[in-house]
């Protein structure tokens, strides 16, 4: 299968899964406060997500080097969708978190197998390029998940709209399932395999974290998307708080991800002209302002402005800082290297939804906004320093 075929196979599959994704979390933070759950059991249930993401992100890449991308994504998108149908079946409070860490543990799989698979698709200005549709099929699905989550909410209630989002990664199995000549599909080394040659010898996973480059990379990337993640957590629960209906919480969240969509498409062109960590850095620092200003805005019409800056500065930052990590990765740990960001990743995400949840709680939603843009401003002087 020639590289732009796959490459529109490969962003059905993102296009899928992300809409199930990023609908899950708007689904799960509004269900529970129907449910009655408190800012620190929300912070809970965002977290979980993140759990076994944290704990297999390694296991997921190695077997993504070993096994390739058909085993990974399958068994991934399979796990995705009966977490989701859990809530439709039980519709209670337990059965949220029986979601939360359901979809997480099979989100990892299908994206460490899908990134790797992008990365061997090309070097340099291809592998940009390649990263960036990447990031445009996510900028769709984070934009359509949390339209039809608002809007399956307000029409069929919260139990029928899990059931909604839980056909996408069923799509996901049908799409990858019909493209049998995928590149990658028994692992790299093997005849037809793509990417960086594997290692030939044991290796430590955290000796990645030697090499300065791809460590300021990897926590960069991590603050970038805790960033992303706190907005779809906290979001809801900001306009819950001031009015807003679930229709016009979900019109908000898609505003964000137009706006990250829009700015991925000049992502080749403007890297060309500038650099990505150049970019990267500004965006970073542009992003930390603009959470900033976000507790002090409430009518409608500005919120949807600021979150459409934020999307333009945090989604051009995603496929950079997954670029840039995946060129520093020494040969044939590709794929360990995007679990450990992963690993990383999701360590954060785990942390700062419970500790922002606590700070919500106690002292409202300014403060994590506050700390929120602290943590971006740290990622862009990472990023700053050679």
């Amino acid at each position: 299968m020639r590289a732009p075929v796959l490459m529109w196979v490969v962003m059905g599959m993102v296009l899928c899964n992300m809409t199930a994704f990023r609908g899950s979390k708007v689904l799960i933070t509004l269900f529970s406060i129907e449910l009655g759950a408190s800012k620190i059991l929300i912070g809970v249930l965002v977290a979980l997500y993140s759990l076994f993401p944290m704990l297999l992100g390694l296991y997921a890449g190695k077997l993504t080097d070993r096994l390739g991308v058909r085993i990974p994504v399958v068994a991934g998108s399979s796990a995705m969708a009966v977490a989701l149908a859990v809530p439709f079946l039980f519709p209670a409070l337990p059965a949220l978190y029986v979601q939360a860490v359901g979809v997480g543990a099979g989100h990892v799989f299908y994206n460490v197998a899908i990134q790797n698979l992008i990365g061997g698709l090309g070097g340099g200005a291809d592998r940009t390029r390649n990263f960036a549709n990447f990031a445009l099929a996510m900028s769709v699905g984070s934009f359509l998940g949390p339209l039809v989550s608002g809007f399956a909410i307000d029409h069929f209630g919260y139990a029928w709209s899990y059931l909604v989002i839980a056909v996408f990664p069923l799509l996901t199995i049908v799409i990858i399932l019909s493209a049998r000549a995928l590149p990658g599909l028994r692992g790299k080394g093997k005849s037809g395999k793509s990417g960086k040659a594997p290692a030939t010898t044991p290796t430590k996973p955290f000796e990645l974290l030697a090499n300065r480059p791809l460590r300021h990379t990897l926590i960069t990337g991590a603050v970038i998307l805790t960033a992303i993640d706190l907005f779809y957590f906290y979001m809801p629960i900001y306009g819950h708080s001031i009015g807003l209906s679930a229709s016009m919480i979900g019109i908000v969240l898609s505003v964000f991800s137009a706006a990250a969509f829009i700015v991925r498409v000049g992502i080749p062109a403007i890297v060309k002209r500038f650099g990505e960590e150049d970019v990267l850095r500004v965006v970073i620092y542009s992003s930390a302002v603009t959470y900033c200003v976000m507790p002090f805005v409430s009518h409608t019409v500005l919120l949807m402005a600021v979150a459409f800056a934020l999307g333009l500065g945090t989604g051009c930052g995603q496929p950079l800082s997954l670029t840039l990590i995946y060129s520093r990765a020494p040969e044939g740990r590709s794929g360990e290297a995007l679990g450990l960001r992963l690993t990383i990743n999701n360590f954060t995400h785990m942390v700062t939804p419970l500790l922002f949840g606590a700070v919500g709680t106690a002292f409202g939603v300014t403060p994590v906004f506050l700390l929120n843009a602290g943590m971006l401003a740290f990622g862009g002087f990472l990023t700053g320093r050679r």
